[in-house]
């Protein structure tokens, strides 16, 4: 397999161009970030399924949103599964519960816009990545909340803790985001109107799922709700400060 795939000029410039996400970066960021864009492009497989039609400006804006978390951290991070699934909106997905107590099973199905499996594929919903370009600074964007899944899933279970780089202390992180987290928890319990999406209440792994998204999105909004996670996710996804 070719170790990166060419991207036009043309095709690189109306990309940035569509995402307000992309054309914030400076040059150097934008050089790095289409370098990575183009591995990405070589090294995932691209599956449309139920009539979604994918070409090549289509698969170049997923690499560059999936990539743009991986800007400082490396293309490494995006290592240990190959396949990127597409449909053209919502999906369903069957599940099964097994409640330990009672040990009844029980099935049913989750009407999904993204998913991540560790080792297993991206997928997303087209229409919803349509409306993250649509509505850039709202908080939301499935294709970096899916990411983020898929970098906690490289320490093993999802968690919200990720492999961190060595600038930043694991007992700190793991610290901030608890105290954030459980934080977060009592006001939705308490139906409190929240900055950050009630959604992320839902697990520790979601919370830093949630939060990463405004990383990018939203960062101000995020450094108001939870400042302490906010320097976290700078550090992580930015890389170290520099003097």
């Amino acid at each position: 397999m070719a170790r990166s795939k060419p991207i036009p000029a043309s095709l690189w410039h109306d990309t940035v161009q569509s995402s307000p996400l992309l054309a914030c970066r400076d040059a150097a960021q934008l050089a790095l970030l289409a370098e990575l864009s183009g591995r990405f492009l070589a090294r995932k497989k691209f599956s449309p399924v139920q009539g979604m039609q994918l070409d090549d400006a289509r698969c170049l804006l997923i690499a560059a949103h999936a990539c743009l978390p991986v800007l400082h951290l490396g293309f490494d991070y995006l290592a240990g599964w190959r396949e990127v699934i597409v449909y053209p909106g919502e999906f369903r997905v069957r599940r099964e519960h097994h409640d330990d107590t009672s040990g009844v099973v029980t099935e049913g199905e989750d009407v999904l816009i993204g998913e991540a499996w560790e080792h297993g594929p991206l997928i997303f919903s087209w229409a919803d990545i349509q409306s993250d370009l649509e509505y850039p600074h709202d908080g939301l964007n499935v294709i970096i909340h899916e990411i983020a899944h898929k970098l906690d899933m490289r320490a093993g279970a999802a968690d919200g803790v990720p492999p961190l780089p060595a600038h930043i202390e694991r007992r700190a992180w793991i610290s901030a985001f608890q105290q954030a987290y459980d934080a977060h928890c009592r006001a939705v319990d308490r139906e409190r109107e929240t900055l950050i999406d009630p959604y992320a209440a839902e697990a520790p792994d979601e919370y830093f799922a949630c939060v990463s998204e405004m990383h990018f999105s939203t960062p101000q909004q995020l450094l108001q709700a939870a400042p302490a996670v906010a320097g976290l996710l700078r550090a992580f996804y930015d890389g170290p400060a520099t003097a």
